[in-house]
């Protein structure tokens, strides 16, 4: 639960982040973001990973435990909620491919900074949530 609390609001905030520098929320205009603000793909990166539940962030306890228990009650059920885990870190990983790598359009984006020190600080607590396995 605590993951939940923690991992999309690190997420919502990379968003929030993006269109408060450039004001639009079409993804196709923010590829090659990675080579003016390299910063803010890294902690978008790290959340995208504890969203998928990669070993090691505090979201892939949770998820494999229950898992393991939904397999020992009813494989159907359990081997249709894994498959909706991989699809959605298939999308994760697609979504900020598309978001970050690609080719730069400076045409669409005028302003480019990584997250200053007030931001920094508000996305290390759930950095730090999101990354510590309990």
């Amino acid at each position: 639960m605590s993951s939940h609390g923690l991992v999309p609001p690190a997420l919502f905030l990379c968003v929030g982040v993006l269109y408060d520098r450039h004001q639009t929320r079409l993804v196709g205009y923010y590829g090659g973001s990675v080579s003016t603000m390299p910063n803010l793909p890294t902690i978008s990166f790290s959340s995208t990973l504890a969203n998928m539940s990669s070993p090691g962030t505090s979201s892939f306890l949770g998820e494999f435990l229950i898992s393991v228990g939904a397999f020992q009650r009813n494989s159907l059920v359990a081997t249709l909620a894994v498959l909706g885990m991989i699809l959605g870190a298939a999308y994760s990983l697609w979504l900020y491919n598309r978001a970050v790598s690609g080719n730069f359009k400076p045409d669409f984006l005028h302003k480019f900074s990584d997250p200053n020190g007030r931001e920094v600080s508000i996305f290390l607590p759930f950095l730090v949530g999101g990354a510590t396995v309990r």
